[in-house]
């Protein structure tokens, strides 16, 4: 039994588990491949073998399946900076670099950061953006930690800071360093090549700098 068929007749509560899984893997899936932006819950619902109805069983937009997807990617990576980071004091430069090349290896999360203040968190109901929120703090746990154990100089409060300025500069850079085909084909015009952006590079010379800046000022 596969497709739809399956997905209608599924009653137990792992063959509920199943179709929350098959949604998710369906929208990661179209959002690697054409960006989130692009993705409709229809093609969603389409992806996963599902009437779009039965999507909404499951998940109220198409928005409230990315803040989910976001939660559990951004928790993923905060973990990998932890494990590469480990419980030794680093440079500004090896923290910036490490928190830069672990963004560059996950496409999905960034393209999921910058779109998060844009649209994903306009269209849920204010229950789900509280959860979604209270989750990221959570998860932002680890991050800030890490950063703290890496550059013992830092307050917590400046470790917040930073982890925050990460999620502000990706949701700013990602989306200029990956535009569409035809502002890309703008971008060669002689005049305008200095325009483009190298997304790691750019990323981890500010978090250096802003890393520098910081030790440099001290407790605030």
């Amino acid at each position: 039994m596969t497709g739809s068929a399956f997905f209608q007749r599924a009653r137990r509560p792992e063959h509920k588990q199943q179709r929350r899984e098959a949604i998710l893997d369906a929208a990661r899936t179209l959002a690697l491949q054409g960006g989130v932006q692009r993705v409709t819950l229809g093609d969603v619902a389409a992806t996963a073998g599902m009437a779009k109805s039965n999507v909404l069983r499951y998940f109220e937009t198409r928005e409230e399946i990315y803040l989910e997807l976001g939660t559990a990617a951004f928790g993923e990576w905060s973990a990998a900076v932890s494990a590469l980071l480990g419980a030794r004091p680093s440079t500004p430069a090896q923290v910036a670099g490490v928190l830069a090349d672990t963004l560059s290896e996950r496409p999905l999360l960034c393209d999921l950061m910058a779109q998060v203040s844009a649209t994903l968190e306009r269209n849920v109901s204010p229950e789900r953006a509280r959860d979604y929120k209270l989750s990221m703090t959570e998860q932002a746990g680890t991050l800030i930690a890490a950063i703290s154990t890496a550059l013992p100089g830092l307050t917590g409060a400046q470790a917040f800071d930073v982890a925050g300025a990460t999620f502000a500069l990706v949701a700013g850079l990602w989306p200029a360093a990956h535009p569409p085909a035809a502002l890309a084909a703008v971008l060669d015009h002689p005049d305008l090549c200095h325009m483009r952006i190298d997304f790691p590079a750019a990323l981890r010379r500010l978090l250096r700098a802003l890393l520098t800046g910081m030790l440099a000022e001290g407790p605030s």
